[in-house]
């Protein structure tokens, strides 16, 4: 297993709030992909489904024992709180926030980088299949 990964997230809600999906991506220091998932996490806004997105991101590479992590993410928003650039005042973001912080306490070596959509189109699919997915089966009630 690589060391050092680079882990792009997406999360996508149609309506925000509405039906949200998260779209993970990891590739391994040579860029080829190691591993990637999607989930369909139910109603939420984007912002929580970008935080969902890093916190499944960010176990995964944790258990595949990573100790250098690149972070990729579009949403300037959660870029600039994880770097300190701006301050967490949503409730329902902050314990999302919170369990980021503490999981990248797990890396001996961390990047968070802002990239533009078209850099993330990989993950963004994802968390659109996810979306796309959960409205094939239908509502159980």
């Amino acid at each position: 297993m690589s060391k050092k990964i680079y882990l792009y997230v997406d999360g996508a809600a149609r309506g925000n709030p509405g039906p949200a999906g998260i779209g993970v991506v990891l590739l391994g220091s040579d860029k080829k992909r190691i591993k990637d998932f999607y989930k369909y996490i139910g109603e939420a806004t984007n912002n929580i489904a970008e935080y969902n997105a890093l916190v499944y991101g960010l176990q995964e590479a944790i258990i595949l024992g990573v100790k250098e992590i690149i972070i990729n993410l579009d949403s300037e928003l959660v870029a600039k709180q994880l770097k300190g650039e701006y301050r967490v005042k949503n409730t329902g973001i902050k314990p999302l926030f919170e369990q980021a912080v503490h999981l990248m306490s797990g890396f001996e070596k961390i990047e968070i980088n802002h990239i533009n959509r078209e850099e993330n189109k990989d993950a963004d699919k994802l968390a659109n299949k996810a979306i796309n997915l959960s409205n094939l089966r239908g509502q159980v009630g």
